[in-house]
């Protein structure tokens, strides 16, 4: 049965997760040198966006308006399949990680049946980019939780990270450095981050995630841009539970604040690379977790 703990971690997900863009927006403009926008400023987008009249074109179909919130209902329900350091997660099963990656496949495929339903040539252009770069980095995110599932011997992710702390030695270290080594290029790939996009970027012909939410306006924008948020909230969770699975919810906390300031310093030091430099990263990231995936599988008996 979910505990009071495992509810308020959820709802604490819930509303803490458009926090960690502003974060990642006020280190990138103190880096620079700049002011730049109040941590904050994710909430006040999305209540302006809340405000506004629905704005659809006249080409779309239901799907285009029904894709955020199915897509934002996938994010949430991966939300409640994951733990927070020692504190399991909502919901826990044998085989909730398989369902894990399900709902993150299911929301990024509302994301592109939605741009290629408004018939832009600009949203199909970035959907094509975005279900290439997934496909290249999903496998990633699958070797990882399935060396951590070898690893561990658990196949529920409260599991696995429950049997980390324990059993993790130093025969263990090399191949779970490896395995947080491409969860991080899958994160910034997964999450629409420097170096595989720039969030920031209103160039069509380079832009990927905004090509996506071109044609959004007001509440359907505001779901997107909080199913991003929380998608990305998602992913730092499992990174600090692979990093700090022996911690508890505080520190985790802490840790994806420092995340998120990392991904902002990550975002400043760095470029944006060229669309034909990306497939190979994210195979390279595969490459890693398959190395980890070895590694475990060689030190556990």
């Amino acid at each position: 049965m979910p505990s009071l703990g495992t509810g308020l971690n959820v709802l604490i997900g819930l509303a803490a997760a458009p926090l960690l863009p502003g974060i990642i927006a006020r280190v990138k403009a103190m880096v620079a040198g700049r002011r730049g926008p109040p941590p904050l400023q994710g909430y006040y987008d999305l209540i302006r966006l809340l405000h506004k009249d629905h704005l659809r074109s006249r080409t779309a179909t239901w799907v285009f308006g029904g894709a955020p919130a199915v897509g934002l209902a996938a994010v949430v329900c991966g939300l409640l399949l994951m733990p927070v350091g020692r504190q399991p997660a909502f919901f826990s099963f044998e085989g909730d990680w398989m369902v894990l990656l399900g709902c993150l496949a299911l929301a990024r495929w509302c994301a592109i049946l939605a741009a290629l339903d408004t018939g832009s040539g600009f949203a199909a252009m970035g959907a094509s980019r975005d279900a290439c770069f997934s496909a290249l980095a999903e496998p990633a995110l699958f070797i990882l939780l399935a060396g951590l599932a070898r690893q561990t011997g658990e196949l529920s992710l409260s599991g696995m990270v429950a049997g980390l702390a324990p059993s993790a030695g130093l025969t263990d270290a090399p191949g779970l450095a490896l395995l947080a080594a491409a969860l991080g290029l899958a994160l910034l790939a997964e999450n629409a981050r420097i170096p595989v996009d720039d969030p920031n970027t209103h160039l069509e012909l380079t832009m990927i995630h905004e090509a996506l939410v071109l044609e959004q306006a007001g509440p359907d924008l505001a779901l997107m841009l909080y199913g991003a948020a929380l998608k990305l909230w998602l992913f730092g969770l499992l990174l600090m539970n692979l990093l700090v699975a022996f911690a508890d919810s505080f520190a985790v906390w802490c840790g994806m604040i420092l995340m998120a300031a990392g991904i902002g310093v990550v975002e400043s030091a760095m470029a944006r690379l060229r669309l034909l430099k990306v497939p190979p990263l994210l195979v390279g990231a595969a490459a890693l977790a398959a190395l980890g995936f070895a590694l475990i599988w060689r030190t556990t008996p």
